[in-house]
Protein backbone atom coordinates (compact mmCIF):
# COMPACT_ATOMS: atom_id res chain seq x y z
CA UNK A 1 0.00 0.00 0.00
CA UNK A 2 1.39 3.42 -1.35
CA UNK A 3 0.23 7.50 0.15
CA UNK A 4 0.06 9.91 -2.21
CA UNK A 5 1.29 13.27 -0.52
CA UNK A 6 0.95 16.81 -2.80
CA UNK A 7 1.75 19.74 -1.27
CA UNK A 8 -0.50 22.71 -3.14
CA UNK A 9 -1.46 26.29 -3.11
CA UNK A 10 -3.53 27.80 -5.64
CA UNK A 11 -3.53 24.52 -7.58
CA UNK A 12 -7.26 24.19 -9.08
CA UNK A 13 -5.76 23.88 -12.28
CA UNK A 14 -3.70 21.02 -11.56
CA UNK A 15 -5.01 19.54 -8.64
CA UNK A 16 -7.74 17.06 -9.69
CA UNK A 17 -5.47 15.04 -12.31
CA UNK A 18 -2.40 14.89 -10.28
CA UNK A 19 -4.72 13.59 -7.83
CA UNK A 20 -6.52 10.84 -10.10
CA UNK A 21 -2.26 9.90 -11.10
CA UNK A 22 -1.61 9.17 -7.56
CA UNK A 23 -4.71 7.05 -7.28
CA UNK A 24 -3.56 4.50 -10.45
CA UNK A 25 -1.15 3.15 -7.44
CA UNK A 26 -2.06 5.07 -4.42
CA UNK A 27 -5.04 3.65 -2.16
CA UNK A 28 -4.76 7.04 -0.16
CA UNK A 29 -4.08 10.63 -1.40
CA UNK A 30 -3.08 13.43 1.12
CA UNK A 31 -3.07 17.07 0.17
CA UNK A 32 -1.52 19.38 2.59
CA UNK A 33 -3.14 22.79 1.26
CA UNK A 34 -1.34 26.00 2.36
CA UNK A 35 -4.45 28.28 2.40
CA UNK A 36 -5.50 28.48 -1.37
CA UNK A 37 -7.91 30.68 -1.96
CA UNK A 38 -8.97 28.94 -4.70
CA UNK A 39 -11.27 26.04 -4.80
CA UNK A 40 -8.17 23.44 -5.07
CA UNK A 41 -9.41 21.72 -1.47
CA UNK A 42 -12.90 21.37 -2.94
CA UNK A 43 -11.70 19.51 -5.74
CA UNK A 44 -9.36 17.25 -3.83
CA UNK A 45 -12.01 16.94 -0.73
CA UNK A 46 -14.68 15.37 -3.91
CA UNK A 47 -11.79 13.19 -5.99
CA UNK A 48 -11.85 11.42 -1.97
CA UNK A 49 -8.12 12.95 -0.37
CA UNK A 50 -7.47 14.00 2.46
CA UNK A 51 -6.77 17.31 3.00
CA UNK A 52 -4.08 19.01 6.03
CA UNK A 53 -4.12 22.88 6.47
CA UNK A 54 -0.53 23.91 6.80
CA UNK A 55 0.99 27.43 6.59
CA UNK A 56 3.73 27.06 3.99
CA UNK A 57 6.65 26.20 6.07
CA UNK A 58 9.49 26.23 3.30
CA UNK A 59 10.17 22.66 1.02
CA UNK A 60 11.25 20.25 2.66
CA UNK A 61 9.15 20.79 6.30
CA UNK A 62 6.04 21.34 4.13
CA UNK A 63 6.45 17.84 1.97
CA UNK A 64 6.74 15.90 5.47
CA UNK A 65 3.92 17.31 7.08
CA UNK A 66 1.33 14.66 5.35
CA UNK A 67 4.03 11.94 7.23
CA UNK A 68 1.67 12.12 10.03
CA UNK A 69 -1.49 11.22 9.15
CA UNK A 70 -0.77 9.13 5.92
CA UNK A 71 -1.98 4.77 6.88
CA UNK A 72 1.16 3.54 4.83
CA UNK A 73 5.01 3.43 5.38
CA UNK A 74 5.72 4.24 1.48
CA UNK A 75 5.48 7.46 0.58
CA UNK A 76 5.20 8.70 -3.16
CA UNK A 77 5.56 12.10 -3.25
CA UNK A 78 4.64 14.37 -6.38
CA UNK A 79 4.05 18.11 -6.99
CA UNK A 80 0.48 19.55 -8.53
CA UNK A 81 2.07 20.32 -11.64
CA UNK A 82 3.76 16.24 -12.05
CA UNK A 83 2.12 13.16 -13.67
CA UNK A 84 2.96 9.36 -13.36
CA UNK A 85 3.31 8.02 -16.89
CA UNK A 86 2.15 4.45 -17.42
CA UNK A 87 5.41 3.27 -17.55
CA UNK A 88 6.21 4.37 -14.27
CA UNK A 89 2.56 3.00 -12.96
CA UNK A 90 3.58 -0.45 -14.03
CA UNK A 91 6.76 -0.43 -12.86
CA UNK A 92 5.42 0.56 -9.35
CA UNK A 93 2.89 -1.62 -9.33
CA UNK A 94 5.65 -4.36 -10.21
CA UNK A 95 8.09 -3.52 -6.98
CA UNK A 96 7.96 -5.68 -3.88
CA UNK A 97 7.77 -3.01 -1.27
CA UNK A 98 7.43 -5.41 1.52
CA UNK A 99 10.60 -7.06 0.85
CA UNK A 100 12.89 -4.67 -1.22
CA UNK A 101 16.36 -3.61 0.65
CA UNK A 102 15.89 -0.13 -0.67
CA UNK A 103 14.50 2.62 1.27
CA UNK A 104 13.69 4.81 -1.83
CA UNK A 105 12.89 4.51 -5.63
CA UNK A 106 13.81 7.57 -8.24
CA UNK A 107 12.35 8.30 -11.54
CA UNK A 108 13.78 10.27 -14.39
CA UNK A 109 11.87 13.40 -14.97
CA UNK A 110 9.99 14.89 -18.22
CA UNK A 111 10.63 18.55 -17.56
CA UNK A 112 8.43 20.83 -20.20
CA UNK A 113 8.04 24.35 -21.08
CA UNK A 114 4.36 24.39 -22.85
CA UNK A 115 4.27 20.91 -24.71
CA UNK A 116 8.12 21.01 -25.21
CA UNK A 117 9.57 18.67 -23.54
CA UNK A 118 13.46 20.15 -22.81
CA UNK A 119 16.29 17.68 -22.85
CA UNK A 120 19.12 19.29 -22.52
CA UNK A 121 20.65 21.87 -19.93
CA UNK A 122 20.33 19.15 -17.37
CA UNK A 123 16.35 19.48 -17.00
CA UNK A 124 16.32 15.24 -18.41
CA UNK A 125 16.96 12.85 -16.88
CA UNK A 126 16.82 14.86 -13.78
CA UNK A 127 16.91 11.52 -11.51
CA UNK A 128 14.35 12.52 -8.37
CA UNK A 129 13.45 10.49 -5.34
CA UNK A 130 10.09 10.60 -5.09
CA UNK A 131 8.63 6.96 -3.69
CA UNK A 132 10.38 6.09 -0.24
CA UNK A 133 10.03 4.36 3.23
CA UNK A 134 9.01 7.04 5.81
CA UNK A 135 9.88 4.84 8.50
CA UNK A 136 13.47 4.88 6.89
CA UNK A 137 13.79 8.60 5.34
CA UNK A 138 12.20 11.50 4.26
CA UNK A 139 12.66 14.94 3.09
CA UNK A 140 15.67 16.56 4.14
CA UNK A 141 14.18 19.94 6.21
CA UNK A 142 15.57 22.71 5.01
CA UNK A 143 13.10 25.39 3.01
CA UNK A 144 14.28 25.75 -0.30
CA UNK A 145 15.30 22.66 -2.90
CA UNK A 146 14.40 20.08 -0.75
CA UNK A 147 15.39 16.34 -1.65
CA UNK A 148 14.49 12.94 0.21
CA UNK A 149 17.47 12.21 1.98
CA UNK A 150 18.06 8.05 0.84
CA UNK A 151 20.48 5.45 2.08
CA UNK A 152 20.00 2.85 -0.72
CA UNK A 153 18.14 4.33 -3.33
CA UNK A 154 16.93 2.63 -6.70
CA UNK A 155 16.69 4.70 -9.84
CA UNK A 156 13.63 3.25 -11.42
CA UNK A 157 13.34 2.41 -15.88
CA UNK A 158 10.57 4.97 -16.27
CA UNK A 159 9.80 8.87 -16.44
CA UNK A 160 7.93 11.19 -14.10
CA UNK A 161 6.15 14.15 -16.23
CA UNK A 162 6.43 17.84 -14.72
CA UNK A 163 4.77 20.50 -16.39
CA UNK A 164 7.55 23.12 -15.32
CA UNK A 165 6.17 26.12 -16.94
CA UNK A 166 3.29 26.85 -19.62
CA UNK A 167 5.40 28.77 -21.72
CA UNK A 168 8.66 31.01 -21.80
CA UNK A 169 6.94 33.86 -20.11
CA UNK A 170 6.21 31.99 -16.56
CA UNK A 171 10.14 30.77 -17.16
CA UNK A 172 11.52 34.37 -17.03
CA UNK A 173 8.64 35.34 -14.06
CA UNK A 174 9.91 32.70 -12.13
CA UNK A 175 12.82 35.31 -10.44
CA UNK A 176 10.48 37.67 -10.66
CA UNK A 177 8.47 35.82 -7.97
CA UNK A 178 11.23 36.89 -5.59
CA UNK A 179 12.53 32.98 -5.41
CA UNK A 180 16.10 35.41 -6.00
CA UNK A 181 15.06 36.78 -2.89
CA UNK A 182 14.28 33.96 -0.73
CA UNK A 183 17.26 32.50 -2.11
CA UNK A 184 19.29 35.71 -0.61
CA UNK A 185 17.83 36.08 2.86
CA UNK A 186 18.12 32.08 3.52
CA UNK A 187 22.16 32.85 2.59
CA UNK A 188 22.52 35.76 4.36
CA UNK A 189 20.97 33.94 7.41
CA UNK A 190 23.22 31.24 6.89
CA UNK A 191 26.29 34.21 7.39
CA UNK A 192 27.09 33.89 3.39
CA UNK A 193 28.48 37.29 2.10
CA UNK A 194 28.92 37.88 -1.68
CA UNK A 195 31.18 40.64 -3.17
CA UNK A 196 30.98 43.16 -6.16
CA UNK A 197 31.73 40.85 -8.47
CA UNK A 198 29.57 37.62 -7.20
CA UNK A 199 26.47 38.44 -9.41
CA UNK A 200 28.40 38.81 -12.44
CA UNK A 201 30.34 35.35 -11.95
CA UNK A 202 27.74 33.22 -10.49
CA UNK A 203 25.72 33.86 -13.31
CA UNK A 204 28.34 33.71 -15.98
CA UNK A 205 28.94 30.37 -14.13
CA UNK A 206 25.29 29.56 -14.42
CA UNK A 207 25.01 30.21 -17.82
CA UNK A 208 28.41 28.26 -18.58
CA UNK A 209 27.15 25.32 -16.98
CA UNK A 210 23.54 25.32 -18.37
CA UNK A 211 24.70 26.05 -22.26
CA UNK A 212 28.39 24.25 -22.47
CA UNK A 213 28.50 21.50 -19.87
CA UNK A 214 25.04 20.04 -19.71
CA UNK A 215 24.83 20.86 -23.61
CA UNK A 216 21.85 23.37 -23.84
CA UNK A 217 23.62 24.89 -26.84
CA UNK A 218 21.93 21.11 -28.67
CA UNK A 219 18.72 22.48 -27.59
CA UNK A 220 18.25 25.38 -29.65
CA UNK A 221 16.56 28.46 -29.26
CA UNK A 222 15.11 26.49 -26.33
CA UNK A 223 18.78 25.66 -24.39
CA UNK A 224 19.71 29.14 -25.05
CA UNK A 225 16.59 30.40 -23.08
CA UNK A 226 16.46 28.35 -20.20
CA UNK A 227 20.27 28.73 -19.93
CA UNK A 228 19.88 32.61 -19.77
CA UNK A 229 16.80 32.06 -17.34
CA UNK A 230 19.64 29.99 -14.73
CA UNK A 231 21.67 33.15 -15.82
CA UNK A 232 19.45 35.71 -14.60
CA UNK A 233 18.37 33.72 -11.51
CA UNK A 234 21.69 33.34 -10.40
CA UNK A 235 22.52 36.90 -10.89
CA UNK A 236 19.37 37.78 -9.13
CA UNK A 237 20.37 35.57 -6.03
CA UNK A 238 23.43 37.54 -5.43
CA UNK A 239 22.66 41.04 -6.54
CA UNK A 240 20.17 40.82 -3.54
CA UNK A 241 22.68 39.06 -0.92
CA UNK A 242 24.73 42.19 -2.14
CA UNK A 243 21.89 44.53 -1.38
CA UNK A 244 21.52 43.36 2.02
CA UNK A 245 25.25 43.92 3.07
CA UNK A 246 25.51 47.12 1.50
CA UNK A 247 21.85 49.33 1.79
CA UNK A 248 21.12 49.43 5.92
CA UNK A 249 17.85 50.48 4.56
CA UNK A 250 16.73 47.81 2.65
CA UNK A 251 18.53 45.58 5.25
CA UNK A 252 16.04 47.17 7.85
CA UNK A 253 13.06 46.96 5.76
CA UNK A 254 12.84 43.08 5.19
CA UNK A 255 11.22 40.77 7.71
CA UNK A 256 13.75 38.18 7.97
CA UNK A 257 10.97 36.12 9.95
CA UNK A 258 9.27 35.62 7.08
CA UNK A 259 11.09 34.44 4.00
CA UNK A 260 8.45 32.78 2.73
Amino acid sequence: MITGVVITLNEAKNVQECILSLQQVCNEVIVVDSDSSDNTVELATKLGAKVIHQPYLGDGFQKNVGLDFSSNDWILSIDADERLTEEAVAEIKSLDLTNTSHDAFAFRRRNYIGSRWIKQCGWYPDYCIRLYNKQKTRFAEVKQHASVQAKNPKRLNSDLIHYSFENLGQLFSKPGRDFSGRAAKIMYQKGKRANAFSPFTHGLSAFFRAYIIKRGFLGGSDGLTVALSATMSSYLKYARLLEFQRDPKVLENEDFSKVW
